[in-house]
């Protein structure tokens, strides 16, 4: 399945099924909670990590649903396309948004 066609929301579901795998720590920290508990648990660690690695949520989710080359192609579009939909000029929202290109 290629990137464009998971929707964001099930891109991101996606993503955090990933994620959980491979934070197997996290699992056993919340093991013991409701599974609404441990869904917002998860959801808030996925946030934690995204803001570690310099990410917004989406691109999380997107980096954890393909590949490297992909990643970084689907990124600068849907940045490209948030930048439209604001009436924003890319060079201004790459400097709004710490974006090198």
């Amino acid at each position: 399945m290629t990137v464009k066609e998971l929707s964001q929301e099930a891109r991101h579901e996606e993503a955090l099924k990933q994620y959980v795998l491979d934070s197997p720590e996290l699992l056993e920290e919340i093991k013991d909670l409701t599974a609404d508990d441990q869904k917002d648990q998860i959801q808030w660690a996925f946030e934690d990590e995204a803001e570690a690695q310099g990410l917004q949520p989406w691109e999380l989710s997107l980096k954890y649903t393909s590949t490297p080359e992909e990643f970084e192609a689907a990124r600068l579009a849907l940045h490209k396309e948030a930048a439209e939909v604001l009436g924003v000029e890319w060079e201004e929202y790459c400097e709004m948004n710490n974006l090198v290109v």
